[in-house]
């Protein structure tokens, strides 16, 4: 039987500590769809928070919205994903009737049990529903495939209410739906994902520049969250992979197990949104200059990422195996900005005068970091849990505590250990876990 290979073993990890578990599981689950867990809702709360921060609330030229998923069907006839929003399907003819993309499959033959494939056909992402209590065409609505709609169609509004002027960015993240025909590797291609995405208008013939400036800034984003340089690069798209609406694109991909993949696309997408909304509705969708008084409607630089890839990605790069004194041990060396504790408290045993103290270091050690309370256990076997979801630091309170007043600072990867006056804790972990004072 062949060793777990990394993503069997993350997945199993997320699963076991609470990272990520199979939506509905009792039932049997639903393909492609997962429930995020204690831990996996902190470590999610931390990428929006990293990437909102640095997307809007450290500039001033960036408004946020968070829009409807359900939006009026015409959106989607204007913005072309009603007739373009597809994916090529064949379905096997053989024994097992499997359905695949055509562009996943080499050859004329089923991956799974060598029958004929049909001739391809186009198949619509979108999830189709129905508004009201009548199932017919005039109640037809969809699941948006993407949030940037919502960002288009609130242009104007953005505009008028912020006086905002050209160049300037409207950011959202939010859930979006997809009916893809093939999923697979764990959490990389779901049917209901979560994107934060960053529409950024300019000046038409200024938009080259700014695809310029928001690649090479996004690829150092995932640089500064703790993503390895030499998993990351970018990939500028063919002229046969651009999507409808793209005049240029560029992935920032990451070395998955299986090699690499889409971890975040940045594309050009000209005025094609806002002049499809402009021609579809009948509304004036262009920007006038104040300074020159010229009127145009604005090209279009997007930057979109999905939550759910960085979240995979940051648990693999982070996932690593050792040994430690005869012992394996497994640790998440993520970066104390996503870790989803920052320091643990640990009292060395149940006695009552030391969970007194203990509970008093992590009531004060709450209100500057994100901490963890546990006294199950032995010792030892706290630290390895502790190392295996990510905590950079473990404090624990001893016996000793009761008479000099300290606590011993344990740090993830270096194991190193340190006695540290209680009143001095939360400076010391402070410095440790490299934030500001």
């Amino acid at each position: 039987m062949s060793e777990p290979g990394p993503l069997e073993l993350l997945t199993s990890l997320c699963k076991r500590r609470g990272f990520v578990f199979p939506s509905s599981e009792i039932y049997g689950g639903i393909n492609a769809v997962y429930d995020f867990g204690p831990l996996g809702v902190r470590l999610r709360r931390r990428i929006r928070e990293l990437w909102w921060r640095d997307m809007v609330d450290l500039r001033d030229d960036v408004e946020g919205v968070e829009a409807a998923i359900l939006m009026n069907p015409r959106v989607w006839e204007a913005s072309g994903h009603l007739a373009n929003f597809s994916d090529p399907l064949v379905d096997c003819l053989g024994e097992c009737h499997q359905r695949w993309r055509a562009d996943h499959v080499e050859g004329d033959r089923c991956p799974n049990c060598g029958g004929p494939l049909s001739a391809p056909r186009q198949f619509n992402l979108m999830f189709k529903t129905f508004i009201g209590p009548v199932e017919d065409e005039t109640a037809v609505a969809y699941l948006r495939p993407e949030t940037a709609q919502g960002i288009f169609v609130n242009f104007k509004n953005v505009l008028v209410s912020s006086r905002q002027r050209v160049p300037f960015g409207i950011a959202q993240i939010g859930r979006s739906f997809r009916n893809e025909i093939s999923t697979g590797n764990f959490i990389f291609r779901l049917r209901e994902l979560e994107m934060m995405e960053l529409e950024w208008f300019c000046a038409p013939g200024d938009d080259v520049r700014w695809f310029e400036y928001w690649t090479e800034r996004r690829l150092a984003w995932h640089h500064s969250i703790g993503l390895a340089p030499e998993h990351l690069r970018l990939r500028p798209h063919g002229e046969d992979e651009k999507a409808h609406y793209a005049l240029a694109s560029t992935d920032v991909e990451y070395l998955f197990p299986w090699g690499w993949g889409e971890l975040e696309g940045i594309a050009r997408r000209g005025d094609y949104d806002l002049r499809r909304h402009q021609e579809v509705s009948g509304k004036d969708l262009q920007y006038t200059d104040p300074v020159s008084g010229e009127r145009y409607i604005p090209y279009v630089v997007e930057p979109s990422l999905g939550i759910d890839r960085t979240f995979l990605a940051l648990l693999l790069d982070a996932y690593r195996e050792e040994e430690v004194r005869g012992e394996k041990r497994v640790v998440l060396g993520l970066d104390p900005k996503v870790a989803p504790f920052e320091v643990a408290v640990l009292p060395l045993s149940k006695k009552a005068e030391l969970i007194e103290v203990a509970h008093r270091v992590e009531a004060d050690l709450r209100h500057h970091f994100a901490t963890e309370y546990d006294e199950t256990q032995a010792i030892g076997r706290r630290y390895r849990r502790q190392d295996e979801i990510g905590t950079p630091l473990a404090v624990t309170v001893d016996f000793d505590s009761l008479e000099d007043h300290a606590a011993t600072v344990r740090e993830r990867d270096s194991m190193e250990q340190v006695r540290v006056s209680l009143d001095q804790l939360a400076a010391v972990c402070r410095d440790k876990l490299g934030r500001p004072a």
